[in-house]
Order: structure tokens, then sequence, then C-alpha cells
């Protein structure tokens, strides 16, 4: 029954908007949807009771063109049925904001942004959610290195003396970690 109701809101969007793939993958289905689109679609979703907002990924296809690919993880909020709906979207192109459906799209894109570079148009205050602002990379990019850059830290991004240091709960490097535990001490 699941399985039946997804695949009618599938072919539902499919007569209203450009859909250029539905992928049905272990029971998961995939609605790949052309980026002009995607506003509405999303909009039509929540429509047909989508109307919890699981997540918002992206993906880097790098030498690709378009370059981006969004992901939307939809579902209902009894937990009857998931959606996933994807759209291909070229660097340097705005991403229509999903704030005014789903509330909780607000982190889910300023954490893509601060890790993609990828920017939502309409967005209400779209600054870094991870990284400190001034940070100048996009570390999921493809181009990042997996061993990161080496970038100066703001003063307000470490201190001088660990806040618990020497507390019950904390260790001590190169110590031995069977003595320095807080049993061993007597201290519990």
């Amino acid at each position: 029954m699941k399985a039946e109701l997804i695949k009618e809101d599938a072919e539902t969007l499919k007569s209203r908007f450009k859909v250029l793939e539905v992928v049905e993958f272990r029971g998961e289905t995939t609605l790949v949807v052309d980026f002009n689109d995607l506003e509405a679609v999303l909009k039509a979703a929540y429509e047909r009771g989508y109307d919890f907002l699981i997540d918002i990924s992206s993906i880097d296809h790098d030498q690709e063109e378009p370059r981006f690919e969004m992901v939307y993880e939809l579902a209902t909020l009894d937990d009857s049925k998931h959606l996933r709906i994807r759209s291909r979207v070229s660097e340097g192109v705005k991403v229509p904001t999903a704030i005014s459906i789903w509330a909780t799209a607000d982190w889910h894109e300023r954490e893509v942004y601060d890790m993609m570079g990828i920017e939502f148009e309409g967005h209400p205050d779209l600054r870094r959610i991870l990284m400190w602002e001034g940070y100048p990379y996009f570390p999921l990019r493809k181009e990042f290195p997996l061993a990161g850059k080496v970038t100066e830290l703001p003063d307000v991004a470490s201190t001088g003396v660990a806040p618990m240091e020497g507390g019950p709960f904390v260790t001590s490097p190169g110590g031995d970690t069977i003595t320095s535990e807080p049993r061993a001490k007597g201290e519990s």
C-alpha cells in the first residue's frame, strides 16, 4: 500500500512538471527534476502530504556540468511515505530557498552553503553554521584536500587552558590510561 501511494505521488508530480527520471531502488523512490521546476515540485510535494523535511544535502560532481546536485529527503509526519527529490545545479547559480515550505530548511541550507558554497535565493540568514565567518574554503567540494588546508584560526577558536584540565574525566596525553582513569584514582 505504501509503495503504491508513493508511486501515485510520483506519477502526479511527473504529469505536472518536468521530471527527468524516476528511480526506484531498494523500496525508495527518487524524482530527478529539472532545476527550473525544483521549487514548484517541492511545493507540490508538500501539498501531497510531505510535510516533514528530513534533510537537504548536495553532491559535487566536480568535472561535470552542471557541477552540483541538490538532494531533498521528504517524508510524511506519520512516516508512511518517503520521497527523494534531486536536481542538478550549475556552479554560481542560486537555488531557491525552501524555507517558505519547511521552516527547518533554514539550517539545512546553511549547512549546504557552508560546506559546498551553494547559495540559496531568498534565504533570510545565509551565513556559515559549522565553519567560522571568513573561512575561505568549502570543505566538501572535491578540490578540497582530504588533509585540509592550513588556515589562521580566529582567537575565539582556541584557548590556552582546557576548561576541565586535570579534572576526573580528562585524560592526559601519553599517560597510562589505566591509572589515569577516574575509578583508579578513587574518585568515583
